[in-house]
């Protein structure tokens, strides 16, 4: 086992945020994992800036976090899904049975490391880590 503790903070409106900031910081957690979602993207800058200012290494799952901030992101790569997707519609208006067609998984990922917000947090990345890295925003 990994001995991780994980604690769920829900926001469900903007509004939401600086309660949920307040929980987390109770909470002292070692590092922080949001997940993607219109709210959390649209509320990225704020994410990212606070996860800075409280020392919290954090991971997420779309490369805009990373592009204001963030610490990192991990995530399926949205433009081969949107190309897939677009092989979905074609069949469908070829007159496929949406029904009849399998359920596909993201096949495509990217790593995207901010070493800016590293340095700030105190991080040394392994080699290993941004050798891999789709982008490395300095």
């Amino acid at each position: 086992m990994l001995g991780l503790q994980l604690q769920s903070v829900e926001v469900r409106a903007p509004q939401d945020f600086e309660e949920a900031f307040d929980a987390i910081r109770e909470q002292h957690p070692d590092a922080m994992l949001t997940l993607g979602d219109p709210l959390t993207v649209t509320m990225r800058a704020p994410l990212a800036s606070f996860a800075l200012k409280e020392a919290l290494p954090a991971m997420f799952t779309h490369r805009q976090f990373v592009e204001v901030g963030g610490l990192m992101s991990y995530g399926a790569n949205f433009p081969d899904l949107f190309r897939r997707a677009a092989g979905y519609v074609d069949k469908i208006l070829k007159g496929a049975s949406p029904a009849e067609l399998p359920v596909q998984q993201p096949v495509k990922f990217e790593l995207f490391l901010n070493l800016t917000t590293a340095k700030a947090l105190g991080l040394a990345v392994p080699p290993a880590v941004l050798q891999t890295a789709d982008q490395i925003i300095e």
